[in-house]
């Protein structure tokens, strides 16, 4: 009799163990649910740079029409935040608006065991911008060195010819910070690979900040991606050299390659990625996903959708 009872309690210990495990996995089981409340089969962990994040937000959004069962979860936070990510393997997607470097390679592969995978989606021409009634209308490379670079020469408006209200000749320099793309990518063909910049720039987290800030101060200069300038600002045409045509940045001169300041934008991946992440990148360079990188303000890989209008 006892040795039933025992046989028994210990089959009873079994179950109620049995139970509280599938309860417990069941609470660390995370269920993702889209906004509409809808179970999502897979989610894709995306984030960096700032300069790409609007276009990824609408591509994001996009995609839930395209494939219900699959989130896309976008962020920012910079270039660098992005590769860092995809280094400790948060990250599905790392949007970046600069080539990611070799150190940053080496630790992907040592970290995740697989090499970076780039995918170029789109190109941007990186503005330079003033307020809307400051009366500079272009501006050379070497100008904007002295500007922005280690010890500049040029500091005062009055220097490149421009005659500011009283008080406000000073140029007030806005930047980017560091782990941002476009800071490093402005850093490499401006201000010069061994140089850095100057002291006292205004350096601001994201793209929008430095538009809205050059908006409403007339004596500020800042640079972004062509797709945050707002009708408070004005995009600089810029020359090489002082002297030379000088180019407007449109989607036609970074096409053709005249316009001298002009990046791909790029998305990486560790190794060959997921298949449901992987469709999703195949999807980006469909006409859909191009047309909304454009109506962004990009540049599409894409002549025919870079006419379009």
């Amino acid at each position: 009799m006892v040795r039933i009872y025992t046989r028994k309690l210990y089959s009873v210990s079994i179950f109620l163990l049995a139970i509280i495990f599938l309860i417990t996995a069941g609470c660390l089981h995370k269920v993702n649910v889209d906004e509409s409340g809808n179970k999502a089969a897979e989610v894709i962990q995306c984030a960096g740079s700032d300069t790409i994040v609007n276009v990824a937000q609408a591509w994001a959004e996009k995609y839930k029409e395209v494939e219900r069962n699959v989130s896309v979860e976008v962020s920012g936070g910079g270039s660098g935040i992005g590769i860092a990510g995809l280094i400790n393997g948060t990250l599905d997607i790392a949007n970046s608006s600069r080539k990611i470097t070799a150190e940053e390679f080496e630790k992907v592969v040592k970290e995740r065991e697989h090499e970076p995978i780039e995918h170029i989606v789109g190109y941007d021409a990186l503005a330079v911008f003033v307020h809307k009634d400051n009366p500079l209308e272009e501006i050379s490379l070497e100008e904007l060195a002295e500007i922005y670079g280690e010890k500049g020469t040029i500091d005062r408006w009055s220097q490149l010819g421009v005659e500011m209200p009283p008080g406000r000749d000073k140029i007030i320099v806005t930047s980017r910070q560091s782990n941002s793309g476009t800071y490093f990518y402005f850093r490499e063909v401006v201000v010069g690979k061994k140089r850095d910049f100057r002291l006292g720039t205004i350096d601001l987290h994201g793209s929008k900040e430095v538009a809205e800030l050059v908006g409403r101060t007339i004596n500020a200069i800042g640079y972004t991606g062509m797709g945050y300038v707002t009708p408070e600002i004005k995009m600089l045409r810029i020359s090489k050299r002082k002297g030379e045509k000088a180019i407007t940045a449109s989607i036609e001169t970074v096409l053709n390659g005249t316009y001298p300041v002009a990046r791909p934008l790029l998305i990486y991946t560790c190794g060959q990625p997921p298949q449901h992440v992987q469709k999703f990148i195949d999807w980006i360079y469909m006409s859909e996903a191009q047309n909304l990188l454009r109506q962004s303000g990009f540049v599409p890989l894409k002549t025919e959708i870079a006419e379009a209008k």
